[in-house]
């Protein structure tokens, strides 16, 4: 198997977070940040503690790393050129360094950042590597990302997550268009919901999915993931639709969504950036879709919207 390259991305610590949503535009997977500005803080919010490693102590906590892993199917130049041009368009200072590396190192570097995480009210997600943690009264759902996308750290997940909880319930169906690592779907069972069923277009995430659906005591049919492009593979209608991906798929979503939605249904759409939210929101009017609550976080957006009742 050929190797992955790893892109670090070295910039101001004030920068990092609009570094971070650019990079997680050249890849869907595969991104983590290194930022140690406020360290103690974590370490005692988080983890609880007050003894930290002197490696980590010695850190420079006014630059941030940010790291995106290509695939071997990738061309790396691509997403070299398209971040530089990015950062150079919205003035960020940056470094880039590339180097190959063994796709045991990605996943060990992954799971070195993600630790459990509270979203939400009422959710935990705990990667399943991680035996340490205190639930605090939250549904733990436990995750294995893998490669797909969707591990809950990224604001577009979060959101979509916060939203879902208002909808989640008994009886509700779900469909999860580009499901990734399963997440949102796997989370709206947790939250009481009474079946899911997601949708691909990648084969890894397909399978990643299903696993995970596995591991948090779901199995088919009450929870089903395909593979396919959009709903090209999808039956039936849904009280909760949620697609987190990214804008022009979302505006190519719009036009059918509404033949799988029941009665009342909620669409969430969220992995939009600032810059195209007058596109998505010209597109939910097209198709007859009223916006009930928009939510931001870190230049993300994240829409609940219904069914026009004349249309």
């Amino acid at each position: 198997m050929s190797d992955w390259t790893e892109i670090k991305i070295t910039v101001p610590v004030e920068e990092a977070q609009t570094a971070g949503d650019i990079a997680n535009m050249a890849v869907p997977y595969g991104i983590y940040i290194e930022d140690y500005s406020t360290l103690e803080q974590e370490a005692l919010e988080i983890a609880h503690i007050d003894l930290i490693d002197d490696e980590l102590l010695a850190k420079d906590r006014s630059k941030a790393v940010i790291h995106i892993y290509i695939s071997p199917e990738e061309n790396p130049a691509e997403a070299v050129a398209f971040l530089e041009e990015r950062y150079t368009t919205e003035n960020v200072d940056f470094y880039i360094e590339e180097k190959a590396c063994k796709n045991s190192e990605w996943e060990n570097n992954w799971k070195k950042y993600f630790k459990p995480m509270p979203v939400g009210e009422k959710l935990l997600i705990r990667p399943v590597w991680e035996d340490e943690f205190d639930a605090q009264g939250r549904t733990v759902l436990h995750l294995e990302p893998g490669l797909a996308f969707g591990s809950g750290t990224h604001d577009t997940t979060r959101l979509c997550l916060e939203a879902l909880e208002k909808y989640a319930g008994s009886g509700k169906t779900v469909l999860d268009v580009g499901c990734g690592s399963g997440i949102l779907s796997i989370a709206a069972m947790l939250l009481g919901c009474e079946s899911a069923q997601g949708v691909d277009i990648d084969a890894l995430a397909v399978k990643t999915a299903a696993e995970n659906a596995v591991g948090n005591g779901f199995n088919e049919p009450q929870v089903k993931y395909v593979q396919g492009n959009l709903t090209d593979k999808i039956n039936g209608k849904f009280d909760i639709i949620l697609a987190n991906i990214v804008a022009d798929i979302v505006i190519r979503l719009c036009e059918d969504v509404k033949k799988y939605m029941n009665p009342g249904a909620v669409f969430i759409t969220s992995g939009i950036i600032l810059p195209r939210e007058d596109e998505v929101l010209a597109a939910f009017e097209r198709c007859g879709l009223t916006v009930t609550e928009r939510r931001e976080s870190g230049g993300w957006l994240c829409f609940e919207t219904v069914l026009n009742k004349e249309k």
